[in-house]
């Protein structure tokens, strides 16, 4: 298919709502972005554009079901949903954009997502991933703050700052957090897959992170057999794209332009037609 800058994905029965920015996947590599539990494409702000810029990398955004434009999913969400989203939804995602080589970078639930997918399916299109506050398994600190994001959800001015970024915005917020807060999520756990990933991986972690601990970071350090390399932001907490943006853009883009040029992209931009920033 032929990418607009904007639109949306029809893999039936599901609707997806995208953003494309830069050369298209037929021109370059791609960096596809999978968003946090709440998030949608809208909520990455100007950040795509900024890693288009400093990288010369196409970026390709999109809403999973039931969050921003894109269709809804159905209810009560399996708490299997992140391994659902890897191996059923984002396979076909991948296909449908014409990813030909390219990187995922996932925040959150999305990087969770990433790491499942890297870890599960063999995909020689994928050179790296991007995990920006990724969860391997659960910590009571995180469950904790979910359940307070619940209350205030319940209370009204979470739902109403959410309402404006989600066609369905009681859809998005229950697919999130009752999963989460199912007790058998207790016992999620993905570090397994860490084991099976054979790309290299950059981790961007908040060092006040409040639904994770720099355990996650560890657990990656400790069962990937591929490069990991770490990067903790001083002061900062669950969204290192909007409190820190600068320093995020920089570590990133730093991560992906080695990656490019070992594989012998060095001369992305020129090709590309994207100005370095």
């Amino acid at each position: 298919m032929t990418l607009a800058d904007s639109g949306f994905l029809d893999l039936a029965p599901l609707r997806l709502e995208y953003r494309m920015i830069g050369p298209r996947p037929d021109a370059a590599a791609t960096i596809v972005m999978l968003h946090e539990g709440l998030g949608a494409a809208a909520l990455w702000g100007a950040f795509p554009e900024k890693l288009a810029a400093a990288t010369g990398a196409g970026v390709f955004v999109y809403s999973r079901a039931g969050y921003g434009r894109s269709s809804p999913g159905k209810l009560p969400r399996s708490v299997a949903f992140m391994h659902e989203e890897a191996t059923d939804v984002l396979p076909r995602v991948l296909d449908a954009i014409g990813l030909r080589r390219g990187i995922l970078l996932g925040h959150s639930d999305g990087a969770s997502i990433a790491a499942i997918y890297a870890g599960s399916v063999q995909d020689h299109r994928v050179r790296g991933l991007v995990l920006i506050a990724p969860h391997f398994f659960t910590e009571e600190m995180g469950l904790a703050e979910i359940r307070r994001a619940r209350d205030a959800f319940a209370a009204g001015p979470l739902r109403e700052k959410l309402k404006r970024w989600h066609a369905d915005v009681d859809y998005a917020f229950r697919s999130w957090s009752e999963p989460w807060l199912d007790p058998e999520f207790a016992k999620w756990d993905i570090t397994e897959a860490l084991g099976y990933i054979r790309v290299p991986i950059l981790i961007v972690q908040g060092e006040h992170d409040q639904y994770g601990t720099l355990r996650q970071l560890e657990a990656a350090e400790r069962e990937c057999f591929c490069p990991v390399e770490t990067a903790v932001l001083p002061g900062i907490r669950h969204d290192p794209p909007r409190e820190a943006p600068d320093q995020t853009l920089a570590v990133i883009a730093g991560f992906i332009d080695r990656l490019l040029r070992e594989h012998g992209e060095a001369d992305l931009r020129r090709h590309s037609g994207v100005a370095a920033s």
